[in-house]
């Protein structure tokens, strides 16, 4: 039952016990054992991408009625594993003018920007990477690394279509860096803390915070979509427009890596998602089985992960004035609404001398009121902006080319005479 509540810690402690009893230091051996977790961490990230690609085109084929991938494996489930042995044997192509080792290090950023996020994402309360006190600004600062490989494979390209690409991404990821990073201090705000687990462990003890603050979930969900670039945000890689963009240059494997990256943020965005506002790895049975938190943690995240593939193969691809615009003109102020009404509530409540009965159903009432007004607002403010109205007159009707009228009949003169 041990092993059972804490089998990470049992089998570090082991591999740790063993490395010295062969006499190597304690902190030598520590560092070793650290080392393979995080190789087992990022290789477990890697190979859910492998069931995720499945996923999405298992769901897309049977959304748009037909069968999606059904020859290799059972029900087409190993579809995956041919397609990379397919894109190992690539030939790889590098442009003449290219910039080598910032074209090289582009796709390895990708992915590794994603990867970094999962050494604070807690899978249970005692299985974790690592539980810093600054998790939340740690994964403001590492999630814009996926954005820094996609500017210097657009720079070090020598493409004029991959420069135009990566200028989109530089406008995009900065854009939306800032509703992102207003929605995270709405959870920081309730929990105290900016440690992830000590997020998770806020809302075990009270409700999810999506209860408490559903626009601040909404913005973090809308603006973590544009910065990963999925639908309808996808403009990095416009193929209509820019010729599939910063990676029109890439080949074989490093043009599989900027997919593998993109795949893997997509469910890492997911998974923070569940953290931060779905409670995590909280649940029923969960202290006195810890392991119990991964399990929740996985559900939650492949729900939010559902809506993400919903909404890639459902919404059109917006301009890039129309996703600016929906950032600075309406995802911003409605950020900075929120974070200052969350701050005040906050900062009201122990004024109020409610008995610890009653202080959290006051507590969830006023935040939850309090969004409800927030959305009230906001709906009647753009049905009076997006209201129909009638096309102004820019000027009279052309008129129309009709015939003339027929000449009227002349009698001769031979009908007159008598």
């Amino acid at each position: 039952m041990s092993f059972l509540n804490d089998p990470i810690g049992i089998i570090g402690n082991w591999l740790t016990n063993l490395m010295t009893g062969w006499g190597l230091a304690p902190g030598f051996a520590q560092v070793i054992t650290m080392t393979i977790g995080a190789f087992v961490l990022a290789m477990s990230g890697l190979m859910l991408v492998v069931f995720t690609i499945v996923m999405e085109r298992k769901l897309y084929g049977r959304i748009q009625d037909r069968f999606g991938p059904n020859r290799i494996g059972p029900w087409g489930l190993l579809q995956t594993i041919p397609d990379m042995i397919k894109i190992f044997t690539k030939e790889y192509i590098t442009p003449a003018g290219a910039d080598k080792v910032p074209y090289n290090l582009a796709p390895i950023l990708s992915v590794g920007g994603a990867l970094m996020v999962w050494a604070v994402l807690p899978f249970a309360s005692n299985i974790f990477g690592t539980d810093i006190n600054v998790g939340v600004l740690y994964i403001v600062a590492v999630g814009a690394i996926g954005a820094l490989g996609i500017i210097l494979a657009g720079w070090a390209s020598n493409n004029k279509y991959a420069l135009v690409g990566a200028i989109r991404a530089v406008s995009q990821v900065v854009s939306f860096e800032v509703p992102m990073v207003l929605a995270l201090l709405v959870p920081v705000i309730l929990a105290r803390a900016m440690g992830v687990n000590s997020i998770v462990d806020a809302q075990s003890e009270s409700v999810w915070y999506f209860l408490l603050s559903p626009v601040a979930a909404l913005i973090f969900f809308i603006s973590s979509q544009a910065e990963v670039g999925r639908a309808p945000f996808d403009l990095l890689e416009a193929e209509s427009e820019i010729v599939s963009g910063f990676q029109v240059e890439y080949s074989g494997l490093k043009f599989g890596w900027f997919f593998v990256g993109e795949f893997l943020h997509a469910f890492t965005i997911s998974a923070l998602m569940a953290t931060l506002f779905f409670g995590g790895w909280s649940g029923p049975w969960v202290k006195a089985f810890p392991l119990l938190g991964v399990f929740y943690l996985l559900i939650k995240s492949f729900a939010v992960y559902l809506i993400v593939i919903l909404m890639r193969i459902a919404l059109p691809r917006l301009r890039i004035d129309q996703m600016l615009n929906f950032n600075w003109k309406f995802l911003v102020p409605l950020g900075l609404v929120t974070v200052m009404m969350t701050a005040v509530i906050e900062k009201a409540m122990p004024l109020l001398n409610v008995s610890d009965t009653w202080a959290p159903f006051l507590r969830v009432g006023a935040h939850l009121l309090v969004n409800l007004i927030i959305i009230w607002v906001v709906a009647v403010i753009l049905r009076k902006t997006f209201a129909r109205r009638e096309p102004p007159v820019v000027g009279q009707p052309r008129p129309v080319a009709v015939p003339p009228p027929a000449p009227a009949p002349v009698e001769s003169p031979a009908a007159e005479m008598p």
